[in-house]
């Protein structure tokens, strides 16, 4: 007859272990500890496996030996469930091990091998979790599983310890535990933004990136709480950011995002997004397929979801191997589309700096932007919005665009935008003032639209005095070259007597603020420059370019000499020139 096997389907148990006293389970343990380990040394059948559970059993005798020195380790509700769960696994393996303690097994060997290797796999998950509960230290305070919610005049050494209990119960409770748990965490981030760094250092961060498996729990809500906490430490500083990247998540959060509910692929987004914007980490997107996946949230999630997926494809816009990705991957057109209406203001600024990122990498880039209609898209944005932080990336866009011939002349073209260029030297930040300035100057303007927007000389000629940003000098004066080319703005700008003696200002040798004098000079020589331009050199004369262009002419200053001729090329003007040298 066949020795009986024991299917650990139905494991044998004490129906009192569940109502029993710590103390009274711990000592049921023990006893039953000592026996089997005994017993696995002398076992006859399977001695390899009995010999890995011996080890096992080893270790639990030194664990169980520091959980009874602990001071209040019968206080710890986690016990209630964990003594019950390794009584039971014990209670198996002794029946297993009467069953193998036979000089020769005949029963079935690999229902028997199952039910061992099911049985040591309980038993080392109960050393795990016993383990786990001796290094979080909370068995040395009274109650510590049952703290109370920090409050904001707690000490660190408070908040810490809370945090290690955080993360006791999330590791080792069942479900009801772990969702507790979960809302504690979240209230605790919520409530003190130097947490997050807390939970970083003393929390398992790993393990809260493992709440994120889809299969792992049938419970929803444990999964959205673990993102919105995994969400939370990912955008609130680059300590918790990092340690988010450095345990794995980004993989998880990316599959979320492709799979997860809204809710859930909005948390995700937020999380991908503030991982992205660390340059160390954007590369990773490529290794785990992500490119794809930012890409259809573009086109298809909800606005949350839109705009944080449009800032992750920001942020790694500039790795050259995603650059590839991004063009395969049909990332333009969906850009495009994000400037248009129905966008948050937020994804229409992140969507136009990612074309202003790919305009400015290359002809290709350019080229399929300006196919898929994405200046004009771009230009009635600019129509549209008003908010500056928008405006900066609409027209670097643009601005990287006008390189193209037609692009060039479809912006040249268009009065509106001309009108609007001058308006933000007049009134923009000087980021648009550099920009709208610059392409001023580098675009084939109409003396109709040079005449319209002829009001905003003054304020060129006062960004001429300004040393930053580099380059600001230059396209003020550049496109107040180009706007001069028409007599009347000519005269409009002499006529303005503070433009006038700021001009003059800037040529003098001494005035250090304008580093490069070839700017200033610039603009003199196309004042007085053409045709019946007499009014403007008496001007001028009148205010004392003439003695410091002698100066920059004699200092071999670019175009200075030239310049001097033409404010010297009129009998009048001598005349004047003669007496005022003479006072």
């Amino acid at each position: 007859m066949n020795p009986p096997t024991t299917s650990l389907s139905s494991p044998p148990s004490s129906s009192s272990s569940s109502s029993s006293s710590p103390q009274t389970l711990l000592a049921l343990i023990n006893n039953m500890l000592s026996i089997l380990l005994l017993s696995s040394l002398t076992i006859k059948s399977f001695t390899g496996r009995w010999q890995v559970i011996h080890s096992k059993l080893t270790s639990l005798r030194s664990s169980l030996s520091s959980l009874s020195s602990s001071p209040h380790w019968s206080e710890n509700p986690l016990l209630q469930s964990l003594l019950p769960s390794l009584l039971s696994t014990l209670q198996r393996l002794s029946s297993l091990s009467d069953c193998c303690s036979l000089s020769s097994f005949s029963g079935g060997k690999l229902l028997m091998q199952s039910d061992i290797d099911m049985a040591s796999a309980s038993l080392s998950h109960s050393l795990h979790d016993l383990d786990l509960l001796l290094r979080s230290g909370v068995l040395h305070q009274s109650n510590a599983i049952v703290l109370s919610h920090p409050g904001p005049c707690s000490s660190k050494d408070e908040l810490s310890f809370f945090t290690r209990d955080l993360f006791t119960r999330l590791q080792i409770g069942g479900i009801e535990c772990k969702t507790k748990a979960l809302e504690s965490l979240l209230q605790l981030l919520s409530d003190d933004e130097k947490s997050a760094s807390l939970v970083a250092k003393e929390g398992n961060v790993g393990y809260l990136i493992h709440l994120l498996d889809f299969n792992n729990y049938g419970q929803n809500s444990i999964r959205e709480h673990a993102t919105a906490a995994i969400s939370v430490l990912a955008s609130a500083n680059d300590e918790s950011r990092k340690c988010v990247f450095e345990e794995g998540g980004l993989g998880p959060l990316l599959r979320i995002l492709e799979t997860g509910s809204m809710v859930l692929k909005e948390r995700a987004s937020a999380a991908v997004e503030a991982i992205t914007a660390d340059p160390e980490n954007a590369w990773a997107v490529s290794a785990y397929g992500g490119v794809a996946v930012l890409i259809e949230a573009c086109r298809s999630g909800s606005l949350v979801t839109q705009t944080h997926a449009v800032g992750a494809i920001r942020n790694v816009a500039n790795v050259e191997d995603i650059k590839n990705s991004l063009a395969e991957e049909g990332a333009v057109p969906v850009l495009i589309q994000v400037l248009g209406s129905g966008a948050t203001s937020s994804a229409q600024e992140k969507a136009a700096n990612c074309l202003a990122i790919l305009a400015s990498s290359g002809e290709y880039f350019r080229a399929l932007i300006v196919q898929q209609r994405g200046l004009q898209r771009l230009m009635h944005l600019m129509q549209e919005v008003s908010n500056s932080d928008t405006l900066e990336p609409v027209l670097r866009a643009i601005s990287s665009l006008s390189g193209l011939d037609p692009s060039a002349r479809l912006l040249s073209s268009s009065t509106t935008f001309i009108i609007q260029l001058g308006e933000f030297v007049k009134h923009g930040n000087v980021v648009l003032q550099q920009i709208s300035a610059s392409l001023l100057a580098s675009l084939s303007i109409s003396d109709g639209n040079k005449r319209a927007i002829g009001g905003c000389m003054g304020s060129l000629v006062k960004l001429m005095e300004s040393p930053k940003p580099v380059g600001l000098q230059e396209s003020a004066a550049e496109a107040l070259v180009s706007l001069l080319t028409v007599r009347s703005n000519r005269k409009e700008l002499v006529r303005d007597e503070k433009s006038v003696m700021r001009l003059v200002q800037m040529l003098d040798p001494k005035n250090e603020a304008v580093y490069s004098k070839k700017f200033p000079v610039m603009v003199v020589a196309a004042t007085v420059g053409g045709g019946s331009s007499h009014g403007c050199r008496k001007r001028l004369v009148a205010a004392g370019a003439h003695h410091h262009l002698h100066r920059l002419a004699e200092m071999k200053v670019a175009g200075a000499h030239k310049a001097l001729q033409r404010l010297s090329g009129n009998r009048i003007i001598n005349t004047i020139l003669g007496r005022t040298w003479r006072e």
